[in-house]
C-alpha cells in the first residue's frame, strides 16, 4: 500500500473541498483552485478530511494513489499558506527591476529581458538581486521560477548567473597556462 496515499489530507478551518466525479475545488482564504484527477481515484471528504482510494494494486493505480493524494495536499496548502519560490542574481551589473506586469532583467545580454508575471502570480524584486516569486498553484510557481533562471542560468566558472536561494553551484577550474 502506498504510504502517501493511504494518509488523509487534513482539512483546515476556512478551506471548502468540493469533489465533483473526478474534478477537485479548493476554496480557501488565498484563493481557489480546481483540478482534473485520474478518472480511476476515488477521492471522498469525510471527517474534516479528504481520502484518496485506488480501484487495485496494479502498478499505475499504486504510482495514481500517492501522486494524487499529494497533489491534493499541494492544492490544500496552496489556498491556506501559498507558496514561495526565490531566485538571486549573481554578476557584476545584473539586476533585475520590477514592474505592474511582471520583471525587467539585465543579466549580460544585449537587452534587458521583459518576463511577465502570468496570473495568479505575484513576482517582487529586492536589492535589485532578490526576486521572490508567490503564488497558490505549486506547479505555477516552479515553472515561472524555472522559466525565469532559465533566462541566465549560473555557469559553472565564475558562477555568474540565476540561481535558486541556496542552490550549489559546482564551480570547475578554468584553463591552466601551459608554458
Amino acid at each position: 500500500m502506498s504510504r502517501i496515499g493511504k494518509k488523509p489530507v487534513p482539512i483546515p478551518k476556512g478551506v471548502a473541498v468540493t469533489v465533483q466525479g473526478n474534478d477537485v475545488t479548493v476554496k480557501g482564504p488565498k484563493g481557489t483552485l480546481t483540478r482534473t484527477f485520474h478518472r480511476e481515484m476515488t477521492i471522498a471528504v469525510e471527517d474534516g478530511a479528504a481520502v484518496v482510494t485506488r480501484p487495485s494494486d496494479a502498478r499505475p493505480h499504486r504510482a495514481l494513489h500517492g501522486l494524487t493524494r499529494a497533489l491534493l495536499a499541494n492544492m490544500v496548502a496552496g489556498v491556506t499558506t501559498g507558496f514561495v519560490r526565490q531566485l538571486e542574481l549573481h554578476g557584476v551589473g545584473y539586476k533585475a527591476e520590477a514592474n505592474p506586469k511582471g520583471i525587467r532583467l539585465a543579466v549580460g545580454l544585449s537587452h534587458p529581458v521583459e518576463f511577465p508575471a502570468p496570473s495568479g502570480i505575484k513576482i517582487s524584486v529586492e536589492n535589485n538581486t532578490q526576486v521572490k516569486i508567490e503564488g497558490i498553484d505549486k506547479e505555477l510557481v516552479g515553472q515561472v521560477a524555472a522559466e525565469i533562471r532559465k533566462v541566465r542560468p549560473p555557469e559553472p566558472y565564475k558562477g555568474k548567473g540565476i540561481r535558486y536561494v541556496g542552490e550549489q553551484v559546482r564551480r570547475k577550474a578554468g584553463k591552466t597556462g601551459a608554458k
